[in-house]
């Protein structure tokens, strides 16, 4: 757990949260990562898709170049401490009356990022628009219901009630992602790239709840928020930059499978729609 600073009070200001972050090198050295990473992933992904011309496979481009964007935007978010807060946990949490750090900017991020993930992934299997529609609302909800779950400090049920409905959000993205996306991108000619990068979107995004559930946020099994923030990064890293390269390296060597699949789109009947 990372400590608040003496006298500190419930609202820590910008350089309390800046301070305790920089003071704890487990801690800092997660978020400092992933700003390196970022940024050569934007560089790169720039590089990379400098070529593309489709329309299409420069929109999965142009959704997929927001997600290393928004990430580094938001690791210097929390380094500077202006996406970090201290909240004292409540009743019944086995941190009950302690003082924690609340990286809730994190929330803020998935909020930005994981629906570019979805329209790079429902472009891609050429998904039609409610179903695009619904999922990236439902990830949506996901995120913020689960920023309730960690932000509730009235009552540790009502943190649980939050995270159950996060989970259940949650729940409808799998869904499409595992059986009602694969059948269209077997139609459109991506099954093979997506399947891989279904797989990696659902393994690695599984463990975003189990880190809340055994964090300080939830059971508290893990105390140290510096591990807990390592765990969210190493996620990061995976779901996003590796996510994105494998995906943008696939459209720029098969552009005119991607084509193809835009054509269809815009011949599909009302009812495709």
């Amino acid at each position: 757990m990372t400590p608040v600073p003496p006298g500190a009070p419930l609202q820590a200001t910008q350089t309390d949260a800046f301070e305790a972050i920089q003071s704890d090198a487990l801690l800092s050295s997660s978020l400092w990562v992933n700003v390196a990473l970022a940024g050569v992933s934007i560089l790169l992904f720039v590089y990379m898709g400098r070529r593309v011309t489709d329309t299409r496979a420069r929109f999965i481009w142009g959704a997929t170049l927001l997600v290393p964007l928004v990430s580094l935007s938001s690791y210097l978010a929390l380094i500077s401490g202006l996406t970090v807060g201290f909240t004292t946990m409540p009743a019944g949490h086995p941190l009950a009356g302690q003082e924690v750090m609340s990286q809730w900017g994190r929330y803020l991020t998935w909020t930005l990022s994981t629906p570019m993930i979805l329209l790079a992934l429902g472009l891609l299997a050429d998904v039609d628009r409610s179903s695009l529609f619904t999922v990236i609302a439902a990830d949506v909800g996901m995120c913020v219901t689960g920023l309730a779950a960690a932000l509730v400090t009235s009552s540790y049920a009502l943190r649980w009630a939050f995270y159950v409905i996060s989970c259940a959000f949650f729940v409808v993205v799998l869904y499409a992602i595992l059986v009602e996306w694969p059948q269209r991108a077997a139609a459109a000619g991506t099954d093979e790239i997506f399947g891989t990068l279904r797989a990696l979107t659902v393994v690695l995004w599984l463990g975003y709840p189990i880190i809340w559930a055994l964090g300080v946020e939830g059971l508290a099994v893990v105390q140290s928020v510096g591990l807990t923030s390592w765990g969210y990064s190493a996620l990061d890293v995976g779901a996003k930059y590796l996510f994105a390269y494998l995906l943008l390296r696939w459209v720029a060597a098969n552009e005119g499978t991607v084509s193809v699949g835009s054509a269809a789109a815009d011949t599909a009947t009302p009812a495709d729609d």
